[in-house]
């Protein structure tokens, strides 16, 4: 028998990477499906009196209002640091007008 001819194009390793791949994504995948799956059952298993309408409404608002601050901050960083807020605030590196500050120690 002869060995199969690769397609013109194909790039080697592709099978390998694919099953690298899916080696790495399945197991990431039960894991999620795992702790998905716990804490359904724990939200459904606890007992109490059901949370009022008022409890759904303050977490929804505390959530989003944390995800705005999130996101707003993380915009901030990368604003900062595209139009050089982040650089040093001397023209000539090689002369800075900030002196270091020395250890502290024996004076003498």
């Amino acid at each position: 028998m002869s060995k199969p001819v690769a397609k013109p194009g194909a790039k080697p390793g592709a099978k390998l990477r694919m099953l690298g791949m899916i080696a790495l994504f399945a197991p990431l995948f039960a894991i999620l499906a795992a702790s998905l799956w716990y804490a359904a059952r724990a939200w459904t298993a606890i007992a109490g009196p059901p949370m009022p309408l008022d409890g759904y409404v303050s977490m929804t608002l505390g959530v989003v209002f944390s995800l705005v601050v999130g996101c707003g901050l993380m915009a901030l960083l990368f604003y900062s640091s595209r139009h050089g807020y982040d650089e040093q605030s001397y023209d000539n590196p090689a002369e800075p007008d900030i002196k270091p500050i020395e250890p502290p120690g024996d004076r003498t």
